[in-house]
């Protein structure tokens, strides 16, 4: 095998100040007769060869494309190409690998773009998500965003209105109040800037091309909130980041929420109640209800009163407890004077017998509502229904959201739910 002598050496760079390189590329970079630059800095760095050496460099404007691959394998001798950050980190590397061995490549990283921002806002960063739209479609974003990471670093593509996709899917995900949007521009350069951006505002004029954005999740994001009285929104509740599926989605809660017609009065149950956005949101509607929340899981007892505490509610009990255990308990009766059920979070056979249990003192025109994403227990739930004196009726939600990418909108799916509602006849 023949041994490759001729090396390309790729080096990352912060700033256009040839002192603020190490010696070693210093040297490298004098040595050097062949170097690649990028054209939108090729002025800048073309400046060094002017200031620093006497021996005439041959420079090539580079535009990250194949001329610049068929330029690279022309050269017999080593070259320079100059990148920005870490290469390899969404950079000019990945392609180089593709096209030529590693025995051919050297790479010289500086701190990405990240790490200056986050030092800039003296943030940590190790537990932060990162997202490149540059180049890219906005998918991966609209992914990363209905996580709701803490911290999101965004490296943005100005040619595709990348900020404005940023803006359009934060409002369109319900996320204008969750996060602090922090636009740095030109890091490390003379005309470094960082400031904060109101999202809802239109941006500024003078935004340099050269920006990411680093979105910091407020202290309290509900703080800024003007709640409304139905059909919140689903930042309103707090959840586990690492459970989302606690929380019932807004389209699914308002359609339960109107299948309960919910009296003036009485003590409506949720069951399997997960962050309690449905119970919560019921006494929103109707404060003079008393609820019974019932999650089995670890931590939702704190969660579900954190959550009430934002909405202001306080009549409300809460169990942390396993409703198998409640109804074999001194709790059954309590449990029984509700005239609202909502059975969630639990099997077949325990949603069977909490119908069986609680319908005994159901009275006429008393409701139970059970939202269901498995379709093989619906028959036997409704034949439970039937047998207890309940009429029966079962809709299918499917919805999406419009979401908007570069190349205009696309409908994003939430997951079909079958919402079944038995209604007292006697």
């Amino acid at each position: 095998m023949t041994e490759i002598k001729r090396k390309i050496h790729v080096i990352g760079i912060n700033s256009f100040e040839f002192e603020e390189l190490p010696i070693k590329l210093q040297n490298l970079f004098l040595k050097t007769i062949n170097i690649a630059i990028p054209d939108s800095y090729f002025e800048e760095i073309q400046l060094w060869a002017k200031r620093n050496s006497n021996q005439k460099k041959l420079l090539f404007a580079s535009k990250s494309d194949k001329n610049l691959i068929n330029w690279l394998k022309s050269q017999k001798t080593d070259v320079i190409l100059i990148s920005r950050g870490d290469p390899l980190w969404f950079g000019i590397g990945r392609i180089l690998l593709e096209s030529f061995s590693k025995e051919e490549l050297c790479f010289y990283p500086s701190n990405t773009c990240l790490q200056m921002a986050f030092s800039k806002l003296k943030v940590p960063w190790q537990e932060a998500s990162y997202v490149s739209i540059h180049g890219r479609d906005s998918a991966k974003l609209i992914t990363t965003l209905k996580s709701k990471p803490s911290t999101l670093a965004i490296l943005t593509d100005t040619k595709n209105k990348g900020l404005e996709i940023i803006q359009q899917n934060l409002s369109e995900l319900n996320l204008n109040n969750y996060y602090e949007f922090w636009l740095c521009e030109e890091l490390g350069l003379k005309k470094e800037r960082i400031r904060k951006i109101n999202i809802k505002n239109k941006f500024p004029s003078d935004i340099s091309e050269l920006n990411i954005v680093i979105l910091l999740k407020k202290e309290d994001p509900l703080r800024e909130q003007n709640i409304p009285l139905f059909g919140l929104k689903d930042n309103t509740f707090n959840t586990f980041e690492d459970r989302p599926n606690l929380l019932t989605k807004r389209e699914i809660r308002i359609q339960l929420l109107a299948d309960l017609e919910l009296p003036e009065n009485g003590i409506i149950l949720d069951i399997g109640a997960g962050c309690g956005s449905i119970g919560l949101e019921a006494l929103k509607l109707r404060p003079n209800l008393k609820l019974i929340s019932i999650d089995k899981r670890f931590g939702s007892k704190e969660l579900i009163a954190e959550n009430a505490r934002r909405l202001g509610i306080s009549n409300l009990d809460i169990f942390e407890e396993d409703i198998d255990n409640l109804l074999i308990s001194n709790h059954i009766n309590y449990l029984r004077n509700a005239s609202r059920v909502i059975i969630g979070g639990c099997d077949k056979n325990t949603k069977i017998r909490i119908i069986n249990e609680l319908s005994k003192k159901m009275n006429y025109g008393d409701i139970i509502a059970i939202p269901l994403i498995d379709i093989q227990i619906i028959k036997d739930l409704r034949e439970a229904l039937i047998d207890n004196s309940f009429s029966v009726s079962l809709n299918f939600i499917q919805n999406h959201k419009c979401l908007s990418i570069s190349e205009g909108i696309r409908l994003e799916p939430n997951n079909p739910v079958f919402l079944m509602r038995g209604k007292k006849l006697v």
